[in-house]
């Protein structure tokens, strides 16, 4: 049971701190290893904030999730401003996956490699590394990850993931393709932005199952749940079901491993400052204080004999 962890809260707020501590073991940096974080100037690197979580986790005996090795979003500006060449935006990748993966080798369980890949109709999503380097710079970064930390288990990873669609259609047939190939991808992330006005999925234990059939693992990597505020008793009782529906189908499907949140407390979720006039995504309020979401997972695990 993970949560993504604000490197800055960690640091300055000690009831944060002590919640993260108590409340899960496992962590996801939220930012902290992003490339635009770790490498804001070319050749300089800012290990730090990522440095701190992973000394935490060890220090509480969490295991960290690494997040995220290629994503067309958050990179440094020195590598979308300049016109490097096909060639050269390949060496970049494999150095940054390497020098990353490498610094963190033993330390990280798992890595988000390739995020967000897919456009929600299951055509590939036109990004700078799709441009450049072709399809394959997906097997390349598995390949590069794998070298670097051979024990680390190495995920795709997606929102609109969880459930039966074109997009879990084209990650299906892409990890079928990849792992003929040789490519060691070994688990789909399925995030879990989920959004009550547009209701919630039905297909989501089917939908990990066949991923599950493949051979890999499965987790839950982001989850939260937004709503359009103000909160009520309804859209709080819907909001439950939603996190419990997608706990229910992790720990009903063997091989998936983790569900981890996208922050725990209100008081420092992503949401609002994202989608005007929602919020109140997480488990618990901005005051720390649990809500009906967070006794349906508690619940939940108590039925599972966890």
């Amino acid at each position: 049971m993970g949560t993504a962890v604000d490197a800055n809260a960690l640091n300055a707020d000690a009831t944060y701190r002590a919640a993260v501590a108590k409340e899960f073991d496992q962590v996801t940096p939220e930012n902290a290893m992003k490339w635009s974080e770790v490498e804001p100037v070319q050749g300089q690197f800012n290990w730090g904030p990522a440095d701190e979580l992973v000394a935490f986790a060890r220090a509480h005996g969490q295991k960290v999730r690494g997040h995220t090795l290629v994503w067309h979003s958050q990179l440094p500006s020195w590598l979308t401003e300049d016109a490097f060449t096909p060639a050269q935006l390949r060496d970049l990748l494999r150095k940054h996956i390497f020098t990353e993966v490498g610094r963190y080798k033993g330390k990280i369980w798992a890595w988000d490699v390739a995020n967000e890949v897919f456009n929600d109709d299951g055509t590939m999503r036109d990004t700078i590394w799709l441009r450049a380097l072709g399809p394959n710079y997906i097997a390349d970064a598995f390949r590069w990850a794998h070298q670097a930390d051979p024990n680390a288990l190495l995920f795709l990873n997606d929102y609109n993931a969880e459930w039966l669609n074109p997009k879990t259609d084209a990650y299906y047939n892409l990890i079928k393709t990849l792992r003929k190939q040789g490519v060691p991808v070994q688990g789909m992330g399925m995030q879990g932005h989920l959004a009550l006005q547009y209701g919630l999925p039905n297909t989501v234990l089917q939908n990990a199952q066949r991923f599950d059939s493949l051979g890999i693992k499965t987790a839950y990597t982001e989850v939260d749940i937004r709503m359009q505020l103000p909160v009520d008793v309804y859209k709080s009782a819907a909001q439950s079901e939603g996190f419990g529906s997608l706990l229910r189908a992790c720990l009903l499907v063997r091989g998936c491993v983790s569900y981890t949140l996208w922050g725990f407390t209100d008081k420092y979720s992503w949401v609002p400052g994202f989608f005007d006039g929602e919020g109140s995504a997480t488990p618990m309020d901005e005051n720390f204080q649990p809500k009906p979401a967070y006794y349906t997972m508690r619940e939940t695990f108590q039925l599972a004999g966890h």
